[in-house]
């Protein structure tokens, strides 16, 4: 089997898919990734979804020890997450070399997950530039669309296909690749209020939003987390958003809730949110960054006329 390219040189990032068929497949590409790591002794981090997990971890043995396990149906439920925890684990190895196997698409997933994963794996790209590192992506290509794995294609700019490994000629720029995931947001079903604020009316937007999601399903916690989003969100537009907004809130049929925050703002810094800011920092980013935190997905649209979050919030 061909084996999977490693970084070699200081600032050299590899970000190469691996498009496999089976779990034969999965854990001979994956699972000989991962040996090579652990025989250059350099550290790994295996995020991938949890039954990937665990037939890796059978299969390795007792070198399971040496490697940093991730359930990705968790780190990953929101995909805007992701990121910052992939740069952390690089962080901690203090200059190290470091391997990383990252599955943010597996079948199963929503449209709207796919299309912030697929903005995520282009970010990859940006966030790593100059970084020694090799992060592996798979993806299961019986399981998984034609234009998930097209995608693919675009977002790595190498591809591993029947053990050869081949430069993608698809390969596009993240600012090409995140643009196209800038598509309009589907409408919700039926009409939704607006509630329209500005300079002074935080507090409104906060009693506007804790008085609506007393009537849905959410735990009180989990409500505490929409309260505490959508304030981050409409401070954001008071700050940086031309001082006003509107908010829009609804139930889903699986009993979750999206809020939805528009206003006249731009995100100059497509990774802001995705990446924990400095407790120094002065460029700001937290209360993106927390929202991530906070929501099971998060939709981010830019246009002519302004930002678009869309916040989704399920009830466990």
């Amino acid at each position: 089997m061909t084996s999977v390219p490693a970084s070699t040189a200081p600032g050299d990032f590899v970000h190469p898919a691996l498009f496999y068929q089976g779990q034969a497949d999965y854990l001979a590409g994956v699972g000989g990734f991962v040996r090579a790591a652990l025989a250059a002794d350099e550290p790994v981090l295996v995020a991938v979804p949890g039954p990937r997990l665990d037939a890796l971890r059978d299969s390795l043995g007792v070198d399971a020890a040496g490697v940093t396990w991730t359930d990705m149906t968790q780190l990953g439920r929101n995909p805007g997450r992701i990121l910052a925890a992939l740069q952390e684990f690089t962080d901690r190895q203090e200059g190290r070399p470091a391997r990383i196997v990252g599955e943010p698409i597996w079948p199963g997933r929503s449209q709207a997950e796919v299309q912030e994963a697929t903005r995520h794996e282009a970010l990859i790209n940006t966030a790593f530039a100059g970084r020694q590192a090799t992060v592996l992506c798979p993806y299961d290509v019986l399981g998984l669309t034609a234009a998930v794995v097209s995608d693919a294609r675009r977002t790595h700019p190498t591809v591993i296909v029947e053990d050869k490994n081949l430069l993608s000629p698809e390969y596009a720029d993240a600012s090409v690749v995140c643009a196209d995931c800038d598509s309009p947001l589907p409408e919700s079903d039926g009409g939704v209020p607006r509630f329209a604020y500005t300079s002074g009316g935080l507090g409104e937007v906060r009693a506007y939003t804790e008085a609506w999601a007393r009537g849905t399903a959410l735990s009180a916690a989990r409500r505490g987390d929409l309260i505490l989003a959508v304030s981050e969100a409409a401070a954001n537009s008071l700050a940086h958003g031309g001082g006003n907004g509107s908010l829009r809130l609804w139930s889903t049929g699986a009993g979750g809730v999206v809020a939805e925050i528009r206003d006249a703002g731009h995100l100059a810094d497509p990774l802001a949110g995705r990446r924990r800011p400095a407790l120094a920092s002065v460029n700001g980013g937290r209360g993106l960054w927390l929202i991530h935190q906070l929501c099971d997905l998060v939709e981010t649209r830019a246009s002519d006329s302004g930002l678009t979050l869309r916040m989704h919030m399920t009830c466990s």
